[in-house]
């Protein structure tokens, strides 16, 4: 009997565009980055800050995942108007086709820096290359602070770990997360991962996050 392994096209397909995607991005000297994280991490929070607090010195476009609405690209138009919503209708991620289109539908051009934010899942984006030059994880404290053991893929392959919420540390709050853990244990999955705890909140944290970014896009100038 003659078998087929339709994950594994499904994988090959993906890799195609997202080979197309990467191209087409270092042809135009642009980086781009895909945010990962569970929902409610506070990654839609985190993007508009940092779009609104850079606008002088990056110019920002996102490439909006989720599963139904345009909620969250609604509230990023506040901060920027080179935005493309893509409904997935029940698919836990993006696809490097779908951000394929939607790269041609951005001012690509006029900006130095993509944000993609990828469905709400630490499980399935992990998997899906997009052509992006790097991944951002977001994890929250609210979460706890197993979650690089629990999810390792995508710490081992993240560029960058958010820690978000750390406003909620200290604060009375009763929130059980263990900072230096979380550091320790992405650490032990990729050794070269940068670590930001940040509040999107109040602000703390974010200006080593915003540094990193300004010097990635200068780099890609050179």
């Amino acid at each position: 009997m003659y078998k087929v392994d339709i994950g594994k096209k499904i994988l090959i397909a993906n890799e195609e565009y997202a080979r197309k995607n990467s191209r087409f991005l270092a042809k135009r000297k642009k980086l781009c980055l895909n945010m990962i994280s569970s929902p409610g991490s506070g990654k839609t929070t985190i993007l508009i800050r940092t779009i609104s607090e850079l606008k002088d010195k990056i110019k920002i476009g996102v490439i909006e995942g989720d599963i139904q609405t345009d909620i969250d690209a609604e509230r990023i138009r506040a901060a920027t108007s080179a935005v493309v919503q893509i409904n997935t209708n029940g698919s836990c991620h993006l696809s490097a086709a779908q951000v394929c289109g939607a790269l041609e539908n951005l001012p690509t051009d006029d900006l130095d820096l993509i944000f993609i934010e990828n469905v709400g899942n630490l499980v399935c984006p992990s998997a899906f290359e997009l052509g992006e030059a790097g991944k951002i994880v977001v994890l929250s404290v609210a979460e706890g602070d197993d979650k690089p053991a629990k999810y390792p893929s995508i710490f081992a392959k993240s560029k960058v770990l958010l820690i978000n919420k750390i406003d909620m540390l200290g604060a009375g709050v009763q929130v059980d997360f263990d900072v230096e853990k979380v550091k320790a244990d992405a650490r032990r999955l990729n050794k070269d991962i940068e670590i930001f705890p940040v509040s999107a909140k109040t602000g703390e944290g974010m200006s080593s996050w915003y540094g990193w970014l300004t010097e990635s896009v200068g780099n890609l100038r050179l």
